[in-house]
């Protein structure tokens, strides 16, 4: 299960240049879907996260102002790691869950957060709403920035042999203006300047396929990491989607938006839901879509969070899912006669109910 990045990585030389000459355009040229699924799947590939954004906040107040507002803890977030953080609404349910990152060793270069493109637009609009009087801007700086994805369990060679670095799971290196974020999978987000674009692609292109986003996409469910999307905003407690179990979430922390219920549900609650991993056969399934179980009868009792296409055939996906139905096995997908989902393995252990504690002046109850 990953942890917090430790302090004091040793430092990595500077990226080399590119091996060969730069492409005219710096969007790789994708082949087909299978062979780019397969080469995920064995090797390590290359995709554009054009549809994903980076938003950056900034100013003397950037760190208190984050960690009254988000799931981590920001404020002890060092310049050489990354974390994964979750925005919540006041009810404790998450409106984006996403990497964030110090873009420099000085306190004053501010932070930076990859999220999806569809909710980035609101999730800046929310986040400048309560600023008030702090000393914070929260700047879209997507055009400014190429973004790429490595993955694949020889990504970390590709980027040895193509970068010279390939941090650990939630490590940052920097060097020449380009920096490469570690991420669980393994996989690596690479962001520079645009004009560097080009010689990125050429540079990691000799050492890993080339693929679209959709395979980035199942690279992240196999890592059984949950993006939050437009259609599953305010949907679920971090909890539930296994957020704390990928770090996402501090207990140890101060205030910040929905902490309370949060902390409610970890130390008084019984967590009656949880992310799991399935595939299904090939049929169109987006974000939202529900689950069945003849447990809950008509009542739908899961949601889908994401889906990708599977290189063996079929759908991989996750989706949130009653404990109860998942227990009894049978899930279906969108009605309680749907396909049926077989269950994955997650790359982490999820750990078994626990009863609900007693809160304080409760009374036990006597036979």
């Amino acid at each position: 299960m990953p942890g917090a990045a430790p302090s004091g990585r040793r430092r990595h030389a500077p990226f080399p240049p590119p091996r060969s000459p730069m492409p005219e355009s710096p969007s790789p040229s994708v082949p087909g879907n299978s062979a780019a699924l397969l080469a995920a799947r064995d090797g390590a590939i290359l995709c554009d996260l054009a549809p994903a954004a980076v938003l950056a906040i900034e100013g003397a107040d950037a760190a208190s102002f984050l960690h009254g507002q988000l799931s981590s803890d920001v404020a002890g977030l060092d310049h050489d790691a990354c974390q994964y953080t979750s925005y919540n609404s006041p009810s404790g349910r998450m409106l984006a869950n996403f990497v964030l990152w110090r873009a420099g060793p000085d306190p004053a270069d501010g932070f930076r957060a990859l999220l999806p493109g569809d909710i980035a637009a609101a999730v800046r609009k929310r986040l400048a709403m309560f600023v008030l009087r702090s000393k914070v801007t929260v700047t879209d700086v997507s055009a400014g920035l190429a973004r790429y994805g490595v993955g694949g369990p020889r990504a970390a060679d590709a980027m040895r042999a193509a970068l010279g670095a390939a941090p650990p799971p939630f490590g940052v290196v920097r060097s020449d203006g380009v920096t490469v974020l570690g991420v669980p999978g393994p996989r690596f987000v690479v962001l520079a300047g645009t004009g560097q674009a080009a010689a990125i692609v050429t540079t990691l292109g000799a050492a890993a396929g080339i693929a679209g986003f959709d395979v980035w996409q199942w690279l992240t469910i196999r890592a059984g990491v949950p993006v939050i999307t437009a259609a599953t905003q305010d949907k679920f407690i971090p909890q539930t989607a296994n957020w704390d179990l990928l770090g996402g979430v501090n207990f140890r922390k101060g205030c910040y938006t929905g902490q309370e219920i949060v902390a409610r549900s970890q130390y008084l609650g019984r967590l009656k839901e949880r992310l799991f991993a399935f595939r299904a056969p090939a049929t169109p399934i987006v974000a939202g879509d529900r689950l069945y179980s003849a447990v809950f009868a008509e009542q739908p009792c899961g949601t889908v969070v994401n889906a990708a296409r599977a290189p063996e055939g079929g759908i991989d996906l996750l989706a949130v899912l009653q404990l109860a139905a998942a227990a009894d096995g049978d899930v279906r997908l969108g009605a309680p006669d749907g396909p049926r989902l077989v269950l994955l393995p997650l790359p982490y252990e999820v750990p078994a109910a626990a009863e609900p504690r007693p809160r304080v002046g409760d009374r036990p109850v006597r036979a």
